[in-house]
């Protein structure tokens, strides 16, 4: 995987194009942190493409969710007090 900076892309994107073909995938970053991610696409392939992107971003949402369950101790929450927590929000909302 080849990183770029941002000014890469201002001063020689005709290159990065080029090479973005045969390199699939290109970090950008920005003040040497990465930003964004850079990936070959055509009229045939964005939808999946999109799509694979969309479900990849879904898991690591729902990956952190249940890191930070565990790390505050609510993943040996029983059904019961999970129902009771629901049940307590829905009051507080109805107030």
């Amino acid at each position: 995987m080849k990183f770029i900076t941002v000014r890469d892309i201002r001063t020689s994107p005709a290159e990065i194009w080029k090479q973005l073909p045969e390199e699939q995938e290109m970090v950008i970053t920005n003040n040497g942190k990465p930003i964004a991610l850079l990936t070959p696409l055509s009229d045939e392939t964005l939808e999946e493409t999109l799509t694979a992107v969309r479900r990849a971003r879904a898991a690591t949402a729902l990956h952190q969710l249940r890191r930070a369950a565990r790390e505050r101790g609510l993943d040996t929450m029983t059904e019961e007090e999970v129902q009771a927590e629901i049940d307590a929000v829905r009051r507080e909302r109805a107030t």
